[in-house]
Formats: structure tokens, C-alpha cells, sequence
């Protein structure tokens, strides 16, 4: 496909996603007063769309590995950080409501940041430190009690296609003290939505689930080695030719 066809496509589908972010942000806010499910569920269906436009416009398929390992219960989602998209699919397709920890400045974005505070996510301000992760130990604790999940991103941040960040423990140390499972997911999004980048290029991401593991007896930073040690392991499987000095 030529690099002129790839930009007048992300080009259409960032157009398609500028004009309809904020309609359907305004349609959440008809729905602010209605049950929290039923508000997730509209919101989600943003998610939807916009996953079903890049599979459409950019030719951005998926598959996912694993489906099987995720339980009926509290769980904490543990997740290769890579691009927009995870964030956008993991919300519509897990079979929970899915509770972000987030940046608190990113609720204050006009209308998409108003939308999601409707969600019950956890705005967090990182300069607080241990102020930080009480509060997310002690909302998350709520909101694993009220059925949702959480979602965690170890590395913090986008890592590129490849490489590998650093694995903070904030998700470690929350199972451990609320006694909650983690499953880790890798993935490779970044492969056809690169952080950063305007291009969307077509292919297949694999999102690859993790069997669920116990938080008993084991501390934070022994619990985040065996996460990261699954999802760097996965990356290998899902994306050999990322690792080629490895082959």
C-alpha cells in the first residue's frame, strides 16, 4: 500500500473521530443521571465504534489468545502499554467494566475527559507519591468489592514496538494488599498504531491473556517479576521478528 493511500486513510479515520468524540460525548452526559452499567455501556460503544473504524478505514484487525484465562471474579489486568488502542479496546471488549488509573489532568479535558469521569475510573496526581497509591488502594479496593476491574499499565507509559520499559509495582503491591488476582496481557499494537504516530498501518494485533496468578505468598516485587517475566516472554512469541538480535 502506498504511503500516500496510508495517509489519506488515517487522515479520513482522525477526521471521522474528531467530528464524533464529542457528539458522543454529549450523549454521555444525557446518561450521566441513568445506573453506572448503563452508562458504561454507551461510553463503551464509542470504543466500539472507533475499533470497528480502524478495522474498517485503516484495515487494523485483531485476535485475541486466551480468552479462556479470564475468571468470573475480582481480577487486576496487568498490560503491555504500546498504543491508543489497547486503551480504547480493553474497555469495550473485557467482559467487566474495566477501572483505569489515570492521570487526574486528563478528567479535566473538555468533554472526553468530563465523559470518562463518569466512569468511576481513579484519577490519580503522581506527584503525590504515597499519598497516590493510598488512593488507589483505597478506591480500588471499592471498586474490585463492586464487581469491576482494574486496569494497570506496569510500564507507565507507551513503549515502542520492541522494547521494553520499566515495571513499576503499583499493580503488584494492590493485589497483594486487596488479595486480588493479576492477569497479565501482552500485546503489539503498537505494530499498526504506533505511539505518536499519524499513520495507522493495516495488519493483525494479537492480544495475548495470561492465565491468573495468586498474589498468596508471594510479596509486590516478586509477583511483578513473574507478570513481566510472562508478558516480555509473550512479546517474543507474538512478535518475533520485533526481537530479531534474539533469534
Amino acid at each position: 500500500m502506498s504511503n500516500t493511500l496510508l495517509f489519506l486513510r488515517s487522515l479520513l479515520f482522525a477526521l471521522i473521530m474528531l467530528i464524533v468524540t464529542p457528539i458522543w460525548a454529549l450523549v454521555c452526559f444525557v446518561f450521566a443521571p441513568f445506573p453506572y452499567r448503563t452508562r458504561y455501556y454507551v461510553t463503551s460503544r464509542w470504543n466500539l465504534f472507533i475499533i470497528e473504524l480502524a478495522r474498517v478505514l485503516c484495515g487494523i484487525r485483531y485476535q485475541i489468545k486466551g480468552w479462556e484465562n479470564l475468571p468470573d471474579s475480582p481480577v487486576i489486568l496487568l498490560s503491555k502499554h504500546q498504543s491508543a488502542w489497547e486503551t480504547i479496546f480493553l474497555l469495550w471488549k473485557m467482559p467487566r467494566p474495566l477501572i483505569f488509573v489515570l492521570k487526574r489532568s486528563l478528567i479535566y479535558i473538555p468533554l472526553f475527559g468530563w465523559a470518562l469521569a463518569l466512569l468511576r475510573m481513579i484519577p490519580i496526581d503522581r506527584k503525590n507519591g504515597k499519598d497516590a497509591f493510598a488512593q488507589v488502594a483505597r478506591e480500588g479496593a471499592q471498586r474490585l468489592q463492586d464487581g469491576q476491574w482494574i486496569i494497570m499499565f506496569p510500564e507507565g507509559t507507551r513503549i515502542p514496538v520492541g522494547k521494553q520499559g520499566k515495571y513499576k509495582m503499583g499493580g503488584t503491591r494492590l493485589a497483594v494488599e486487596t488479595n486480588t488476582p493479576v492477569v497479565p496481557i501482552a500485546l503489539n499494537a503498537g505494530e499498526c498504531w504506533p505511539r505518536n504516530a499519524f499513520i495507522k498501518r493495516p495488519g493483525l494485533i494479537t492480544v495475548s491473556i495470561g492465565k491468573p496468578i495468586s498474589p498468596e505468598g508471594r510479596n509486590a516485587a516478586e509477583l511483578m517479576q513473574q507478570v513481566e517475566n510472562w508478558i516480555e516472554s509473550e512479546m517474543r512469541v507474538i512478535s518475533p521478528h520485533a526481537y530479531p538480535a534474539e533469534q
